[in-house]
């Protein structure tokens, strides 16, 4: 099968940092598979974006990335579509507070499954493809995966465990395919905590004085899925100085 250019799939794309990513990477000219749990609105506008710019270059796909049996058969969507997928970006999470004395079991379910064994099991599925593109990986962090964040903490170690995922693949799966990070500090105020004061209490703790853009992760994974060729095991902090103050 021959292809005309490169694939990848983004996990989480309806919306938000992943909705960028996936429109600056079909911008770079590669067809996008467009994940998606719940948003099914969202998603199917900007897959209809993107295949107005260019027809064809954008794929719906729908799972839940805590069950096996879905995260098989999106994999064998992109197989049924590509041979290959040049990058994954596992991009999908989420995010809420777990306070010590009070987690249930379901809300450690949902935030391990979603930034983490989601993530892991996605990859396994997708060895074949990824391994016959000498593609890579990109997986979206958190700079609180190395610094404890107040009352999130199975949060932060669901993504302290996708750090060491990123490095232990890294190692595991080169030479034919590069595992990498991005880990983002204040880009977009969590839609379910953004009082003021909290945001002014992190604003005031960035280097950069201010708060980022989706757009800044965007170009982060573009340049490790991409163009780094040399770059693997690395997690590139995308935070304006916020993890030098934490």
């Amino acid at each position: 099968m021959s292809r005309a250019r490169s694939t990848a799939l983004i996990t989480g794309a309806a919306r938000r940092i992943g909705a960028c990513i996936a429109e600056t990477l079909h911008q770079r000219g590669c067809d996008v598979f467009l994940h998606y749990g719940s948003s099914s609105d969202e998603v199917a506008q900007l897959a209809e974006k993107l295949n107005q710019s260019r027809p064809a270059s954008a794929t719906i796909v729908q799972a839940s990335l805590g069950d096996s049996d879905q995260i098989n058969r999106l994999a064998e969507q992109i197989r049924h579509h590509t041979g290959q997928l040049d990058l994954l970006v596992n991009n999908a999470s989420r995010f809420f507070p777990t306070a010590v004395g009070d987690t249930t079991a379901q809300q450690w379910d949902e935030l391990m499954d979603s930034n983490l064994r989601g993530p892991y099991f996605l990859t396994q599925a997708l060895l074949p493809e990824l391994t016959a593109a000498g593609g890579s990986v990109v997986n979206i962090l958190d700079v609180h995966a190395v610094r404890p964040m107040h009352k999130h903490t199975v949060y932060c170690m669901a993504k302290a465990g996708l750090q060491m995922m990123t490095l232990g693949l890294a190692r595991d799966l080169g030479p034919n395919i590069r595992v990498n990070g991005v880990a983002p500090g204040a880009i977009l105020w969590p839609e379910t905590e953004s009082a003021p004061e909290t945001q002014q209490k992190i604003l005031d703790k960035i280097v950069m004085g201010r708060a980022g853009n989706p757009e800044d992760i965007a170009s982060a994974v573009v340049y490790l899925g991409l163009d780094a060729p040399y770059v693997t095991g690395q997690v590139l902090a995308v935070d304006g100085g916020r993890s030098l103050n934490i």
